[in-house]
């Protein structure tokens, strides 16, 4: 077993130094990380599982968690072979993969009301695309728009409705004490948002 002391670091810190004693495994075991958030518990838990790994948690205390990931071997060969057809792939009816990223509730520099508007026409817009995106990336100021009462939250779950991801940045949520306000996709962390942005074909940031 590898024991991983991730507590007091911020996102993607735990996921990269988990990821990092998976591999000084070299085959099957146990990795076991010490985390002081439930944001860090939910990013590590959907790395695994994304992985194939099996993953528990375990509440220690306010301030400490424990996430024990397991690794077999059928585990390794299986993760094996998917990261060399991820790494392979293209995709067979040549649409390029969008991922749209944003960082705050409005749109350009200027008045603020009228960012919000024109925030809210994009989203708009691009949900009325022949072709969606596949990705949608919330971060810093945009969480806004995945929470609370956003009047942008309707197209965009018609959007996730129709296959694409809606992400919003767990850090940023818990920043903006927003954390059980989402309304609409998962939480990721910043590890997946960089993955993504440079797994794009085009990157769209408004």
């Amino acid at each position: 077993m590898i024991k991983v002391n991730a507590i007091g670091d911020t996102c993607p810190i735990p996921v990269v130094k988990t990821k990092k004693a998976i591999k000084e495994l070299n085959g099957a075991g146990v990795v076991e990380t010490s985390v002081d958030n439930e944001i860090a518990v939910q990013n590590l838990t959907k790395m695994a599982n994304k992985s194939g790994y099996a993953v528990k948690s375990e509440k220690i205390s306010n301030t400490e968690y424990k996430v024990t990931i397991t690794i077999g071997e059928d585990q390794v060969e299986t993760a094996q072979n998917e990261t060399e057809e991820a790494e392979c792939y293209v995709p067979s009816n040549g649409k390029k993969k969008v991922v749209v990223a944003i960082d705050k509730d409005y749109m350009g520099e200027g008045g603020e009301e009228l960012g919000k508007n024109l925030l809210k026409a994009f989203i708009y817009a691009v949900g009325q695309q022949d072709e969606l995106p596949s990705t949608i990336l919330f971060y810093n100021g945009g969480v806004q728009v995945t929470t609370k009462e956003s009047p942008m939250l309707d197209d965009l779950k018609s959007m996730e409705a129709q296959g694409v991801e809606i992400l919003s940045c767990g850090t940023c949520l818990n920043f903006f004490g927003l954390t059980e306000e989402l309304k609409v996709g998962a939480v990721t962390n910043m590890y997946d948002i960089v993955e993504r942005m440079e797994g794009a074909d085009v990157l769209v940031k408004p």
